[in-house]
Order: C-alpha cells, then structure tokens, then sequence
C-alpha cells in the first residue's frame, strides 16, 4: 500500500535542500537516508534521500542527484510516497495510519451515527477528520483524546463526545444567547445572579471552550 509521507516546499540554501511538510509520524523510519520514495507527479521521482537534518524546527531533506537551488526549486510541492505493508501498525498504541481510519463510520457514545471519515487532514498542532455526515455535508472532529474516546478497529468505528457546536451549529447559538442573556439579567440593577453551577452556565462554557490536546 502505498502512502503519502510528506511533500516537498521551497529549497533551503543553494546546495539542493529542501523544507518538507512531514505527513507521518515516523519520519525516523520513511524519511531517513537511503530510502526511495516514489512521488506524485510520477515523472519527478523516484527520489532517494541522501541527507536529512533538522533547522529551526523544519525537517530539511537532500536528494541524490539534487545538488542546486534550481533542480531543488523544481521539485517544489511534490509528493512523497512510501510502499508500506497494509498489516503493519505503528510502534505506538493509540496512533493510526491514515488508510486505517479512512472510511470509519463516527458515532456518538449512545450510537448516534455522526458520518464517516472521508480524509485526514494534519496540521501543525494537530490532525482533524473529515467527516462526511448523510447529507453530504461535511465536519471537521479535531483527533484528540477530549473528543475521539475510541478507535475500534474491528468494529470500524470511531466513538467521540463533542463539546456543544462541534456537530450542531445550531447548540452553540443557542448557548451564546442564553450566555446573552444571563450577562443582560446580572448588569440590570438590582437583579440578583442565578445559582452558580446552573445548566445555562455549564452549556455556554462548554460551547466556548477550544480542545486542546497533541495530534496523534
């Protein structure tokens, strides 16, 4: 099976490197010296690492026979292509290939069918699905533990608990004028503020709220 592991930006000085936009979590592994990489568009490779290093927090490669900024330059937002074994998992616990989640239907806890994952797209700071619900609308679930509870293989699924809005835009409105509303009632002179704890607080917070967590 065939995976795209990174794609090439702009060359970096003039001796033939190149920025990469890493799309694996084992670079170690797929973007080491030595291995050949077939790419997209095909006629530009294959390509076979002869260096890699890293430089300001960017992986930096040099390809065999790519030793100016020029022949770098033209190899520009091309793809990299790893052959990996379709059984081969990855050396942590709870991370994935892509072509695993690919197609895994996403549910709720009580078994709410949310969609299916269509595409995985990785971020800097973390890695999303995309999931395309019945309708043929899309969504986007942030990959973290806050929200992704449970990747079950066998039963290809993902079970997650979004936070109000995520999946209906329609909740968080809901929650921003209730909050509204509370912040009107408590200004008013001689009002008193309602209990702390209410439901009204807990669903405008929630709604507010940004996940945080490490893409895996």
């Amino acid at each position: 099976m065939q995976l795209v592991v990174a794609r090439i930006g702009r060359a970096h000085g003039i001796k033939g490197e190149v920025t990469v936009e890493v799309r694996t979590d084992e670079p170690e592994l797929r973007l080491g010296p030595g291995a050949v990489l077939a790419t997209e568009p095909a006629a530009t490779g294959p390509l076979t690492i002869e260096t890699g290093r890293v430089h300001s927090g960017r992986l930096l490669l040099r390809f065999e026979g790519v030793h100016d900024r020029t022949a770098a330059e033209a190899l520009r937002n091309t793809l990299l292509i790893a052959e990996v074994d379709p059984d081969e998992l990855p050396e942590e616990e709870d991370e994935f290939y892509d072509h695993q989640l690919i197609d895994l239907d996403v549910v709720l806890a009580d078994g709410t069918g949310i969609g299916r994952i269509t595409e995985i797209s990785h971020l800097p700071s973390q890695d999303l699905f995309i999931v395309e619900r019945p309708d043929g609308s899309e969504v986007m679930i942030p990959f973290v533990e806050e929200i992704v509870t449970e990747i079950d293989l066998e039963e290809q699924r993902a079970v997650i608990t979004p936070p109000p809005g995520l999946i209906d835009e329609s909740e968080a409105v809901i929650a921003s004028s209730r909050d509204g509303e509370a912040d009107a009632d408590a200004a008013a002179p001689g009002s008193e503020s309602e209990a702390p704890g209410n439901a009204d607080g807990a669903a405008s917070e929630g709604a507010d709220e940004t996940p945080e967590g490490d893409a895996r």
